[in-house]
């Protein structure tokens, strides 16, 4: 009996040049577009204007997320959410004396 190899082992999934992250901001905008698509049908805004909402919001939507992802890659735009998440300043409410103190009080024992 012969098996065939899975040669993807160990690479991110990838659709159309998508990689990993790309992919679901893509699949969940679009499901997002598509949902308030429908409620704005069922409110009852003309069917023209749904339709061109729908078009120019998921065009918006598919060039964004292809021009993610060319311009950061597989990993670029977690690296550039982490370094927004970095405080500027580590602020320390101790006095420079009480840093001291608990040293000495340290090396007492």
């Amino acid at each position: 009996m012969e098996y065939s190899i899975n040669k993807g082992i160990g690479k991110p999934a990838e659709f159309y040049g998508l990689k990993s992250q790309y992919l679901f901001i893509f699949a969940g905008g679009l499901l997002s577009v598509f949902i308030v698509f429908v409620i704005m049908y069922m409110i009852g805004i003309s069917q023209a204007v749904c339709i061109g909402f729908g078009l120019v919001t998921a065009g918006t939507l598919v060039w964004g997320t292809f021009y993610l992802n060319d311009k950061y890659g597989e990993y670029g735009l977690m690296k550039v959410q982490s370094l927004a998440n970095h405080p500027k300043y580590i602020i320390s409410r101790l006095r420079i004396e009480r840093l001291f103190q608990t040293k000495r009080k340290e090396e007492k024992e």
